[in-house]
């Protein structure tokens, strides 16, 4: 248990920055945001369009939103650089809010997300470290990858019910997806809820640059999902004009259409089907992986995985290649979606290594199809 006793140490002096030594129990939301303060001060926290790169880190992060011609803007990112003050660790989320309150409840749910998992994520160090029967031998990376999903399941059930109670948004119509990434070292771990997506670039056997797709949309349609809602007495069907788009609906009249089927908020239709649990998987990054694409729908809508990868991969400079990407879409729309109103349009790109054109073979623009798959 040598390991996670290092970790948990170095994560507990990390807590202790300015408030004095704390318990091994997580010390509450309070400790956790002391380290937010602390990383906002040394910026290592983006919020906004932007770039993080920290010095010495592998990862080098470009962040870009743009606002659809429905409102308000109401997706947010957040992408935090040495996370919980631990240097081989990072958290990016992507959040698309949905509904009169979407962009306070995405917000809200952007912050309390990442306080929330540190203490979770300590709390079950603790408890692993002081468990007789925990073998770390049995198998490093499976118990490293439980962790963080018993964290952010944790994590999820908690932030829900926070939004439910709190006084200063109204969530009862109102919601937001959250699509959400730990990178430890090799390990990343994926956590989604919604319709956001996570697709990885990665090179073939032949050389070439693949995506594989590492979250599920979790749409209302989705067999498994459908059964869910129809056994909580909830509806799925396409409005006339919409074609192909199913949503969720309360049993007695059109409210209140959700074109996802997890998410957080959106209280007048949890007993009907919706639930805010997320799926968490993981994916360990190898020498033949470069970079992980987090998009909302307002990307995958219209650009494909391949065309997502391929437009980052050519991107001319690293920094701009989330806006590159979030401009395609933008385009897109116009030529694919015509008089429909553009949605907002948010991405994430997180580089592993140096520039691609310096890593792999010279036809990594050129694209093999059928790759798209999901981790075991």
């Amino acid at each position: 248990m040598e390991q996670f006793s290092a970790i948990f140490n170095g994560l507990a002096r990390s807590l202790s920055i300015k408030k004095g030594k704390i318990s091994r129990n997580c010390g509450g939301r309070e400790a956790a945001e002391a380290m937010v303060k602390d990383a906002k001060k040394n910026d290592l926290i983006l919020k906004s369009s932007g770039v993080v790169s920290a010095d010495g880190s592998n990862n080098f992060v470009a962040v870009f939103s743009k606002r659809g011609q429905k409102g308000v803007n109401q997706d947010c990112c957040i992408v935090w650089e040495e996370f919980g003050c631990q240097e081989d660790m990072m958290f990016c989320g992507i959040f698309d809010g949905h509904g009169p309150w979407g962009h306070f409840v995405a917000k809200m749910v952007r912050e309390a997300m990442p306080s929330s998992l540190l203490c979770n994520w300590q709390e079950t160090l603790a408890q692993t470290s002081v468990d007789t029967d925990f073998d770390i031998t049995v198998d490093k990376k499976l118990d490293r990858f439980n962790i963080w999903k018993h964290s952010f399941l944790k994590t999820c059930a908690a932030v829900d019910q926070e939004l439910e109670q709190h006084r200063g948004i109204d969530s009862f119509y109102s919601g937001t997806t959250a699509l959400t990434i730990v990178r430890q070292g090799d390990l990343i771990v994926l956590a989604i809820v919604g319709d956001s997506r996570a697709v990885l670039a990665t090179t073939s056997d032949e050389g070439n640059l693949v995506p594989v797709q590492l979250t599920v949309d979790f749409k209302p349609n989705l067999p498994q999902e459908a059964e869910r809602i129809t056994q909580c007495k909830g509806r799925v069907f396409c409005l006339e004009d919409e074609p192909g788009v199913h949503r969720l609906w309360l049993p007695d009249g059109e409210t209140p259409g959700l074109a996802m089927s997890r998410a957080f908020g959106d209280y007048c239709v949890k007993d009907f089907g919706l639930i805010s649990v997320p799926e968490v998987t993981q994916w360990n990054i190898t020498s033949r992986d470069h970079f992980i694409v987090l998009a909302t729908d307002g990307v995958w809508d219209v650009i494909s995985n391949q065309e997502a990868v391929q437009i980052v991969a050519s991107s001319p400079d690293r920094s701009k290649a989330a806006k590159c990407l979030v401009d395609s879409a933008a385009l897109a729309w116009k030529r694919k979606r015509r008089g429909i109103a553009t949605d907002d349009i948010s991405a994430i790109c997180l580089f592993f290594q140096t520039p691609l054109s310096q890593q792999i073979h010279p036809a990594y623009s050129q694209f093999e199809t059928g790759h798209d798959r999901h981790p075991k």
